[in-house]
């Protein structure tokens, strides 16, 4: 971008604007980007939801893992369309965890009728994990419509058959 700069500003001496320091970084690889916010989502979720055995690395490839430690800003090889069986069935395993984790943690804090949901997630209001699930299957190359089945059932069988029909 051209930047329109007045006169009597050509003269001024000091550091660098911070807007001429933006335009001389280098652009980032946005897929790049991408890869890694569903690393960081995996991991928040494994948090936040207390899930026990789950290997986050396990969920990518071997050209997936190595991109996860490369500069943001360099054109690495990302995953193609074809995945490993494995890998596919480890993820599909992880989402149908956290959708399973989600709806256990919701049906407890119903049953503790005290502690509202925004009590339990006091950081998180609006928060739908099974939703962030959902949308995760869309990166981890995972059935969408297998993961909100699965949310279905999980409602149908802690008795939340009210938010199941919907």
């Amino acid at each position: 971008p051209v930047l329109d700069t007045e006169d009597a500003w050509l003269s001024v001496e000091g550091p660098v604007s911070i807007v001429e320091l933006a335009l001389e970084q280098k652009r980032i690889h946005y897929p790049l980007v991408e890869h890694q916010f569903v690393l960081c989502t995996v991991l928040y979720a494994i948090m936040r939801l207390s899930l026990k055995g789950v290997k986050p690395l396990s969920l990518f490839d071997s050209k997936g893992k190595n991109a996860f430690f490369k500069d943001l800003t360099s054109i690495q090889l990302l995953p193609s369309g074809d995945m490993d069986p494995n890998v596919l069935s480890i993820r599909q395993q992880f989402l149908l965890k956290v959708v399973s984790a989600a709806v256990q943690t919701l049906c407890s804090s119903q049953k503790d009728r005290e502690v509202s949901e925004e009590e339990y997630f006091p950081f998180e209001k609006g928060k739908n994990w099974p939703t962030l699930a959902a949308d995760l299957a869309q990166y981890l190359q995972i059935s969408e419509d297998l993961v909100r089945r699965h949310y279905v059932c999980e409602l149908y069988s802690y008795g939340m058959d009210h938010l199941g029909e919907e």
